[in-house]
């Protein structure tokens, strides 16, 4: 079986799901799967040894500033043109699936192309009835024809009584999580990529009781600044600070809030302004009990969450294995025998499973 897979590099989280189906891939004799990145310049992906040799194109991206999308510069910095050479670039039809993660390039190719696709993404799970904020119509645009395949199969902390599957976590995570033994560093992890680093700096300074690691694009060494210690991207570092603080703030991302909640992290987010699903994703979390909700960079609001933190811990699958058996039989069409395997998997606390009752009742 032959797979192109297409990821969106926007965000990291993308490409955090999509080393772990990669490792799971590199297993087998009978997959052979080509990788394809988009959304971001060639040079700024890191840690990508576990794609080898892979493909990038220019795609569509979204433009933020001070933690909000701007909808004016997104659509002035895509090159509609520049997307439609890339998608007639593709040569698509020697593949038996494309698989895809948001990402428009291999998705519109397969389209016009009649090439099988299917849509494995977080992104996926809204085309269904989950806890959704403030939708409106561009928002169900996108989610429909951003990057649209034949079928599709969203991931979701919870299924909601849809097609939709739980997220994988690392082996490593899934290790850490149980180890009793592991030292803490007494610090808290800051993950804001979206925000203005003076900001973050101006609000962590006034905090200075508590030690920060703060990971940021813009930093590029290591940089010990009082009460924070600044860092570059690096998956390997970040696993390693992330397993080891006593609580994470964030933007709301999929992959890293779930990861937090597989270690058992107490959770801060930030949601960038304008971008729904990280909307949604804060007030799912958020109903449920598994974190706290700042709109602004507030040291005020960090501090409260400080004083208060609590922790939960759910339990999500690390082996992909089932997913990737049932992917190469092909029946893509039916995603109910998969679904129920992978959620068999998971374990929420008594609490939760209250909650999410709750909550699905207001999903639908």
């Amino acid at each position: 079986m032959k797979i192109l897979y297409g990821i969106q590099g926007t965000g990291n989280g993308h490409i955090t799901r999509a080393r772990h189906l990669a490792r799971g891939f590199a297993k087998r004799d009978d997959i052979q799967v080509d990788y394809m990145f988009s959304g971001r310049p060639a040079n700024q992906y890191f840690d990508m040894q576990t794609f080898g040799a892979f493909d990038v194109a220019r795609g569509l991206t979204f433009i933020t500033e001070n933690g909000r999308i701007r909808h004016r510069k997104t659509l002035l910095s895509n090159n509609l043109f520049t997307l439609a050479k890339d998608i007639s670039q593709q040569h698509i039809k020697s593949y038996d699936l494309v698989l895809n993660d948001f990402e428009p390039v291999t998705a519109w190719a397969a389209k016009l192309a009649g090439v099988p696709s299917l849509s494995v993404s977080h992104q996926a799970a809204f085309l269904h009835h989950v806890p959704k904020h403030k939708e409106n119509p561009l928002d169900r645009a996108i989610t429909q024809w951003f990057a649209p395949t034949k079928y599709s199969l969203g991931t979701h902390w919870y299924h909601f009584g849809c097609q939709i599957i739980p997220p994988f976590v690392s082996p490593e995570l899934s290790l850490q999580r149980t180890n009793s033994s592991l030292t803490s560093s007494g610090k808290v992890l800051v993950y804001l990529p979206f925000e203005n680093p003076e900001r973050i700096r101006e609000q962590l300074h006034v905090l200075s009781d508590q030690n920060f690691i703060c990971y940021h694009p813009t930093v590029k060494h290591i940089e010990v600044d009082k009460n924070i210690t600044w860092h570059p991207p690096s998956t390997t570092q970040f696993k390693d600070a992330l397993t080891k603080s006593v609580g994470v703030i964030s933007n709301c991302g999929f992959e890293l809030s779930t990861e937090c909640l597989s270690l058992g992290k107490p959770l801060l987010v930030k949601p960038l302004h304008r971008q729904y699903e990280q909307q949604s994703n804060a007030f799912t979390l958020h109903k449920l009990g598994l974190c706290e909700v700042m709109y602004e960079v507030n040291a005020e609001e960090i501090d409260d969450w400080l004083q208060n933190k609590k922790s939960v811990s759910i339990q999500y699958p690390s082996d992909c294995s089932d997913f990737i058996d049932w992917l190469a039989t092909g029946n893509w069409t039916s995603p109910e025998s998969i679904c129920k395997r992978l959620w068999q998997q998971v374990k929420f606390p008594d609490h939760v499973k209250v909650k999410l009752n709750d909550l699905s009742v207001f999903a639908n």
